[in-house]
Parts: structure tokens; sequence; C-alpha cells
């Protein structure tokens, strides 16, 4: 009797420690990072909002924007000037746009002006630093940017069906991008991109179809008269779609520009916003064969050059 109980303790002993073997230990352990720090961001709307994280770290980021609303959208990451913040958006810099929006509706130009005149002057300060093209809804879409550490303004200015902004409607959020920098490194691109103010968008490489990931590389970068830089929208358009109605709907000075609903015809998938003078970002998409257009929201982009197209076959 006493043999067995013996035996039966020894086992028991044996047992436990093999099971404390198998157990992971701080220093044996090798937990999966966070998404942030790996450079993943996660960004949804389903109405007027932005759900996303509140803080971001620096460096290279993937944006990925699944637009789950019924309106086109796309983000942009404004890097303020220090010491302004959301309530100076919101008290200072949002009411000029809004006045000045409600007087092109009403066709009265010289009110708007005056309007956008009251524009404070620190909004000359803010750095764009890239997003997303335009998405169409229930698309999905990756850009991926170099954030510098700093306080941001994440916004959507596309206009609702009385001409209205977005951003009046909820589309800003301010996000702290921390000194703490992500592991990503910039994508290995399958097509370059080349912009600028003064030969306009040049596709420098073929593409096929399939999955494709596309530098953007931005030689210059100036204010249009819409108060904003050239940027890179990817753009499928059906046989019978009008690209006039597109041009004149990518100049938001215009009372039907960026305004629901959009023209018919088009497929907006994302692409990469206004980045500053010799930078570049990346911007990811599965093409399809049909007509694509890279276009930037820029009065007269066809004028400017501004305005690129290719088939996929």
């Amino acid at each position: 009797m006493r043999n067995t109980i013996t035996i039966g303790f020894l086992m028991l002993v044996l047992f436990a420690c093999k099971t404390k073997e198998k157990e992971p230990n701080e220093e044996t352990s090798n937990p999966e990072k966070p998404l942030l720090a790996v450079g993943q961001v996660n960004v949804s709307t389903k109405s007027m909002e932005f759900f996303v994280a509140d803080t971001l770290y620096s460096g290279w980021n993937t944006f990925i924007y699944k637009n789950d609303s019924q309106e086109v959208h796309f983000l942009i990451m404004d890097l303020y000037p220090e010491g302004i913040t959301i309530e100076n958006t919101k008290t200072e810099l949002l009411p000029p746009f809004d006045d000045g929006m409600r007087f092109i509706m009403e066709n009265q130009m010289d009110s708007a002006m005056n309007a956008f005149g009251k524009i404070p002057k620190w909004f000359q300060e803010v750095k764009f630093l890239g997003g997303t093209g335009l998405v169409s809804p229930k698309h999905t879409v990756k850009s991926t940017v170099n954030l510098e550490p700093g306080r941001y303004i994440m916004e959507c200015y596309v206009k609702m069906f009385n001409g209205e902004w977005h951003t009046s409607h909820g589309m800003l959020k301010e996000i702290i991008v921390t000194d703490k920098t992500t592991d990503l490194v910039a994508p290995t691109p399958t097509a370059n991109i080349d912009i600028s103010s003064t030969d306009g968008i040049l596709l420098k490489d073929s593409v096929s179809s399939g999955p494709q990931i596309f530098q953007t590389n931005f030689l210059d970068q100036k204010i249009y008269e819409n108060f904003v830089g050239h940027d890179i929208n990817l753009v499928k358009y059906d046989v019978n779609a009008s690209l006039d109605s597109l041009v004149q709907w990518m100049n938001w000075m215009d009372p039907r520009g960026l305004r629901t609903p959009a023209p018919q015809g088009f497929t907006f998938l994302g692409g990469m916003n206004n980045l500053p003078a010799k930078s570049k970002g990346f911007f990811e998409a599965d093409l399809r064969p049909g007509n694509y257009v890279l276009i930037s929201e820029v009065p007269a982009a066809d004028e400017k050059r501004l305005l690129y197209k290719f088939s996929i076959e």
C-alpha cells in the first residue's frame, strides 16, 4: 500500500514538472506585437465619423480604410502647428469654409471669396502628410505614409447632397502621433507614379491585372485655387462614363464638386492624398480588366495634366 502511494506521488510530481516546463514564461514567449506597433492602422466609417485609434506611432504606417457608409469618403492626415488643436479647427477654420461654400451654392462668388479671406493664418502652416484617395461606398483601400510626431487632424471634406462639408458633420478626429516608431518599412512597389505641378501625373511602369503596389513620387507641390495641393486618386470608369463630369466633380469650388451623389459610372479605389514636395507614399489596388484614370482633386485637372488614363486587358 505504502509503495503504491509513493509511486503515485512520484508520478504526480513528474507530471507537474513536465507541465511547468511547457508553460511559457516572459523570457521564452514571443507574444504578437500590437497592430499599431507594426504600423497597421485600421480605420472605418459607417456614416460621418472615423473609428480609429487616438494615438499612433510615428514612421511608416499603413492605413487600412473601410468605407462602410453610403457616400464617397477619403482621409487625409493634417499635421498641425504647435499650440493649435481641434478646437481651433471648429471655432476658427470651419466657419469661413462653411460660409464660403454656402455663398458658392448661392452663386455669390464675391461673398464666398470674402468668407475664405477669414481663414486663419495658422492654416498656412498645416503640413499635409498623405492619406487615402477617394473611396467609394463599401470599398476598403490601403495607403502607406510616413508620419512625423505631432498633433494631427484626420479629416474628410467631401460634401453632402446639400453642399455642406463632411467635416462639419463630424468627419474630423484629433490624433496624436508619438516619438515611438513603428517596425514597418516602406513596401516594395510594382509601379511608380510621378506627380508634379509642371508635368502632371505620369504612370512610369506598365501594369497588369491583379494586386499592385503603387509608389507615388511627389516631385513638387503647390497650392491651387482650391487652397490645397495635388494628390492622386485611382478611379475605375465604365465605357459610357463622362470624364468631363469627373473633372468637374473633382473641383470642390464648383457647386457640384465633391458633392453627393458622385458622378455615375465611376468607382473610387483610393490613392495617395497630398504629400509635401520630394516625398513619397504608397497605395495598393487589385486591378481588374477595364478603364482607369489617375486624377488630382484640383480645378481643371485635365488642363493641368493632372489626369492620366490607362487600361487593363
